[in-house]
């Protein structure tokens, strides 16, 4: 084969390339959703941010389950901070780890969030806290969850924020 024949030869299969690669269906990446959950709380915005950077209450309600055991919460409380819950679950430890992006006491409190052991996919969660004429009502946004992952999320952060109420309920104090 001639230097020119390889030359079309290659010229040949780049334009093949091309031209496949235009008109051939791509396949999308899964797109991702905000789960959204709000919830009122009879407690300062003070009070329930407080919560979220303290590792003794918030070891006891962020992402605590019932049958697990909580057996690692450490919290570097500013921005740039980062945080780590495992939650031992039948005999297995489940990781959740983040970076505090930003914190506005007590209004806003911007975080990332990976749990491995599910996805290796980074997350956003914003939550905001506003007062009330009763305490604090608390919105808490969850961006970039995978679509298989919503309900899952949604019941999850619920959870979450019943155990926030009861660790913040008067009883507790």
């Amino acid at each position: 084969m001639s230097g020119f024949e390889l030359l079309a030869v290659v010229v040949f299969f780049l334009i093949g390339y091309w031209v496949v690669d235009f008109f051939w269906p791509k396949r999308k990446p899964a797109a991702s959703v905000i789960v959204r959950v709000t919830r009122r709380f009879e407690a300062s915005p003070e009070r329930v941010f407080d919560a979220w950077l303290d590792p003794q209450s918030a070891g006891k309600w962020l992402f605590a389950t019932p049958t697990g055991q909580m057996v690692r919460v450490e919290i570097d409380p500013r921005t740039g901070g980062k945080f780590i819950f495992v939650d031992r679950r039948d005999g297995e430890d489940v990781e959740h780890t983040g970076e505090y992006l930003e914190m506005d006491r007590p209004r806003r409190l911007v975080f990332t969030f990976v749990v491995e052991k599910f996805s290796k996919q980074c997350s956003r969660v914003t939550v905001e806290f506003a007062p009330s004429d009763s305490g604090c009502e608390l919105a808490l946004a969850h961006e970039n969850v995978l679509p298989e992952y919503v309900g899952r999320t949604e019941a999850g952060w619920s959870g979450v924020l019943d155990g926030l109420a009861v660790a913040l309920s008067p009883e507790r104090q």
